[in-house]
C-alpha cells in the first residue's frame, strides 16, 4: 500500500506544488486567509473529503475528514503570511505538504480502517487559532498529530518555550484623612513587584524571564488611581510558569498588606504551553523521510520561542519536524528569499517526498498501532 500511496502522489505533483504556488502568490495576513482557504477546501473537496468551513466559527478555518472511526490521524494546514514579506516562514509548503500526505493516505485508508483529519489553522504568526481549538476539545478525540516545518535544515522535531500572560493590577482608594502626597501609589506597587519577579525568576532555570511588559496608570476619579501592568512570563515548561506566577501572586499578597494597596493578578489570555515531542513519532517518521531520499537528517531542534502546537502535544502525540527546503545555504528562515525559494524545483521536490513520508508514517501507525499505544504512554509519562 505504500507504493500505492507513492504511485498515485507522483501523478498529482503538479496539483499538489500548485498549493505552495497559489497560497505563494496570494499571501493573506493572519485570520484573513480566505483566497488560501477557500483553495484548500476545494481541492480537498475534489479528492471526496467531507470539509467543514468556518470551522468553530473562524472564518478562515476548516476541519476535512476521510474514512471512518479510529485510528484518527490528522495533519495540520498553516497559510497566513506577513503584510509586507508574504511567505517568510514557508506555510504554503507546511499546507502543500499536509495536503499531499493527507490525499494521499485516503486513496489506501478504506483497505486498512480509521480517519484521516485534516485542521486549517489560521493565524500562526499572531499566536495561532490552534490554541483556541484545544481550548474547545477539538483534538481530545484524536490519536496522532503529524506536522511539518520548512526550514533551512532538516532536524528532529524538539521542544519549544512555554508562554504565560500575566496581569497584574493595583488599586488605591484614597484616605480622605491623608494628603494623597504622602500615601503609595499603584505605580510604586508595580514597580516593586517587577524588582521582586527578578529576584523571583533567579531561584528558576535561565529560560525563564519576562517581556513585553506593558505598564500604564489611570485616575477614574480623585479618589481611585490604579496601575496595570501586562508581561509575558517565559519558562520552559508551563508547570514552571504556574509556580512562579504562585510566587508572583504570594509577593503580591504582601505587597497589599505592607503598602495597603489592593492587588489582582489575571492571566490574560490563553497559555502557551511547551511543545512535548513524540520520540516514537519522530524514530518512525526519520526512517520514512530516509526512504524517501531525504537523509541529511540533524539531531534534535529546539526553539527558543513558543509554538501554539505545544498545547496540541499535551492532549495528543504530535511532532513538528523540521524540513530543508533550500540549496542556498545563505538564505536564512523569516527572509524574503526564504520565500522566495519555496518556489524553486528543489523546494517541490522536497514537498513531495515529504508529503509521502507524512502519508507513509501514517499508514505504519494505523497498520501497527502498537506504535499508537507506544507514543500515548510516552505522551502520558511526559505530563506526568
Amino acid at each position: 500500500m505504500k507504493q500505492e500511496i507513492i504511485s498515485f502522489l507522483s501523478t498529482i505533483e503538479d496539483e499538489i506544488c500548485g498549493i505552495s504556488k497559489y497560497i505563494y502568490e496570494n499571501s493573506e495576513e493572519s485570520f484573513h486567509e480566505n483566497k488560501s482557504c477557500n483553495y484548500l477546501i476545494k481541492l480537498l473537496n475534489k479528492h471526496s473529503f467531507k470539509v467543514q468551513k468556518k470551522y468553530l466559527n473562524i472564518d478562515t478555518s476548516f476541519k476535512a475528514e476521510f474514512g471512518d472511526g479510529h485510528p484518527k490521524i490528522c495533519f495540520l494546514c498553516q497559510y497566513d503570511g506577513t503584510k509586507d514579506d508574504g511567505q517568510i516562514y514557508g506555510y504554503n509548503l507546511q499546507s502543500a505538504m499536509s495536503i499531499g500526505a493527507a490525499i494521499g493516505l485516503s486513496k489506501v485508508i478504506s483497505k486498512v480502517g480509521g480517519s484521516i483529519v485534516v485542521i486549517g489553522c489560521p493565524g500562526e504568526i499572531l499566536g495561532g487559532s490552534k490554541l483556541t481549538m484545544v481550548h474547545q476539545g477539538v483534538f481530545e478525540d484524536l490519536d496522532i498529530v503529524l506536522m511539518t516545518q520548512p526550514y533551512v535544515e532538516t532536524a528532529v522535531s524538539g521542544n519549544s518555550l512555554a508562554v504565560l500572560p500575566i496581569e497584574i493590577k493595583y488599586k488605591n482608594i484614597l484616605n480622605k484623612s491623608k494628603e494623597s502626597s504622602k500615601i503609595y501609589s499603584p505605580i510604586d506597587s508595580c514597580m516593586f513587584t517587577f524588582n521582586a519577579i527578578n529576584l523571583i525568576l533567579k531561584g528558576f532555570d535561565n529560560s525563564s524571564y519576562i517581556h513585553s511588559v506593558d505598564i500604564h496608570s489611570e485616575s477614574k476619579d480623585k479618589n481611585n488611581l490604579e496601575a496595570t501592568a501586562h508581561f509575558l512570563l517565559t519558562t520552559s515548561k508551563i508547570k514552571t510558569a504556574e509556580d512562579i506566577q504562585n510566587k508572583i501572586s504570594d509577593f503580591m499578597n504582601f505587597t497589599e498588606k505592607l503598602l495597603n494597596i489592593k492587588s489582582e493578578l489575571h492571566i490574560y489570555d490563553l497559555p502557551c504551553k511547551e511543545l512535548i515531542s513524540n520520540k516514537t513519532l519522530n524514530r518512525l517518521f526519520s526512517h520514512n523521510l530516509k526512504e524517501m531520499g531525504i537523509i541529511d537528517i540533524l539531531s534534535t531542534k529546539n526553539i527558543d520561542s513558543c509554538l501554539s502546537l505545544g498545547n496540541v502535544s499535551h492532549v495528543v502525540p504530535s511532532i513538528n519536524y523540521y524540513i530543508n527546503i533550500i540549496k542556498d545555504k545563505n538564505i536564512s528562515y523569516g527572509t524574503k528569499d526564504f520565500a522566495l525559494a519555496t518556489q524553486s524545483t528543489f523546494a517541490n521536490d522536497i514537498i513531495i517526498k515529504t508529503a509521502n513520508a507524512l502519508a507513509i508514517t501514517a499508514l505504519d501507525l494505523i497498520e501497527k498501532e502498537s506504535l499508537i499505544s507506544e507514543a500515548k504512554i510516552e505522551l502520558f509519562s511526559n505530563i506526568k
